[in-house]
């Protein structure tokens, strides 16, 4: 496989931040341009490790492909010229394809140096384009990328592949990538934050702060005080503590019913308003504790079954927040339990060019109305982004025993439908990966006391070395031995101090 060519992206930093991170969204987001490129900030990449005078030079060196998107600013000065102006001359000598984009229709209102630059470009025999936003740049810089890639590094796509780009760029929510001024990263839920830094650069990396790891990202962007972040509407929806009180949208109503439909008083009712990460396991906590969990013994083991896998609802309930429609403020992700089946629906349907056969067979590539969204609970391990999420929902559906996911449209609702097995319990496959489950092989290395002991601690809880020694007739120590077996292969634990301590059955065997 060809190595992937490093996209650089230039502009005044502060003035064309949001047009620069769209640039970088876009090639990070779209199927075709993520096999290829590597979008490059300098502002994003790890600090050099030795003192450098001109550092974004160097970024700069191990480039294939310069974009420089120019404004009305020139930017701060770093000897004779400035950053920018320093890499577009770079760029030249090293003979990198030049891809340049102008804002606005006219250059009124540009500084003298902008200007002069903009000479500068026009001398060299550089042909640009202008655009007015960052909607308008995305699809004109997708077409300069693919003739770039074609033109110089011989990588063409296919007349689908341009087609699914293109589609992808249309239906784009502009909703996450808003910028939320009067909402500073301090405010959201600082440990989660946290957690998203170590998952993305680890817990070594002194020299960026959490706001830092978000801003690589493009989570937030850098306030007008300096060392201060903005959330953007994407950052706010993730760690917000609060999101809807801002969006209403992103409450997530749950109900449960004793019927087969929808009636007046539901057996059970939650509305959840937390950041995305934390509402997810408030869903998960509600349908366990609204759903059946009959036991079955198996050999030793007293496994508690679900009623549902939940590796699928986990699923069903990231697709429905990763790729709901935000923009649509009037509907909310909807999530009902019935007596025979979960429906989760969420508002819009798939975006063009999927479509519900193709989603059914697992025949398509992954996209998303909200890849800021999606990457970060990607990196949370919340989900995967490799089209494969309705395929491992299915197979936990059937590995359990159940029937297969149904998808549908509703309203202006995409509805995946989870068929339960509706008081049919028997039909439910006991799972081999039960954590805690007590093996053969573990089984074999028992004597008929400790299996009983086992058996005895599933039917009243606990048992006490005391228990032991009476019902069996040992001392004390051939007591202690029996039990430390167990302990030992994380069958059981103890509970207590001095005289009243007991053994249950370890907490992940429960």
């Amino acid at each position: 496989m060809n190595e992937k060519k490093r996209i650089f992206i230039s502009s005044a930093q502060k003035e064309l931040e949001l047009e620069r991170a769209a640039v970088s969204g876009l090639i990070a987001t779209d199927p075709f341009l993520l096999q290829h490129c590597i979008p490059v900030l300098f502002e994003k990449e790890p600090p050099p490790p030795r003192p450098a005078s001109m550092p974004y030079l160097d970024t700069l060196r191990g480039c294939c492909v310069y974009v420089l998107l120019i404004g009305n600013e020139y930017g701060k000065l770093d000897g004779e010229f400035s950053a920018i102006h320093h890499e577009y001359r770079l760029a030249q000598k090293l003979k990198l394809p030049t891809i340049i984009f102008l804002k606005g229709m006219t250059d009124e209102g540009r500084s003298s140096k902008t200007r002069v630059l903009i000479e500068e470009v026009k001398q060299a025999g550089h042909t640009y384009k202008r655009f007015h936003d960052r909607e308008d740049l995305k699809p004109e810089i997708f077409r300069a990328l693919m003739r770039t890639l074609a033109d110089e590094f011989k990588i063409s796509a296919t007349s689908a592949e341009v087609s699914e780009s293109e589609h992808l760029i249309e239906a784009a929510s502009s909703f996450e990538t808003a910028v939320l001024r009067d909402v500073l990263v301090s405010s959201l839920d600082q440990k989660l934050i946290d957690e998203f830094k170590i998952r993305i650069i680890g817990d070594t990396h002194e020299t960026w702060s959490a706001a830092e790891a978000l801003h690589a990202r493009g989570l937030v962007l850098r306030g007008d005080k300096a060392g201060t972040f903005c959330a953007s509407a994407a950052a706010f929806v993730l760690f917000g503590t609060r999101p809807a009180h801002r969006f209403p949208q992103c409450e997530i109503l749950v109900d449960a019913y004793d019927d087969t439909r929808i009636s007046g008083r539901p057996k059970g009712q939650l509305n959840v308003n937390a950041p995305l990460p934390h509402a997810l396991e408030e869903i998960l906590a509600f349908i366990d504790d609204h759903t059946f969990h009959p036991r079955r013994v198996v050999g030793l083991n007293n496994v508690r079954l679900d009623e549902y896998p939940r590796a699928a609802i986990r699923e069903v309930l990231l697709n429905a927040v990763a790729h709901r429609n935000y923009d649509d403020a009037s509907r909310k992700v909807f999530v009902r339990l019935f007596s025979d089946r979960i429906e989760i629906a969420s508002p819009g349907y798939p975006l063009k060019p999927l479509t519900l056969p193709k989603l059914r067979k697992g025949n398509y590539r992954p996209c998303s109305r909200n890849p800021l969204i999606a990457q970060a609970l990607c990196a949370l391990d919340k989900m995967e982004q490799r089209g494969t999420g309705f395929a491992r929902m299915r197979d936990a559906m059937l590995n359990q025993g159940l029937d297969a996911p149904m998808l549908d449209q509703q309203d202006g609702f995409f509805v995946v439908i989870l068929p339960g097995p509706a008081g049919n319990y028997d039909r439910l496959i006991t799972p081999t990966d039960v954590p805690g489950l007590i093996t053969p092989a573990m089984e074999a290395r028992l004597n008929d006391r400790q299996r009983k002991i086992v058996l005895h601690i599933q039917e009243d809880g606990f048992v006490t070395n005391k228990w032991v020694q009476g019902t069996f007739n040992v001392v004390r120590d051939t007591a202690y031995r029996d039990i430390q077996l167990l302990v030992d292969l994380n069958v059981i634990e103890r509970r207590g101090r001095g005289r009243s301590i007991s053994y249950v059955l370890a907490r992940d065997r429960a």
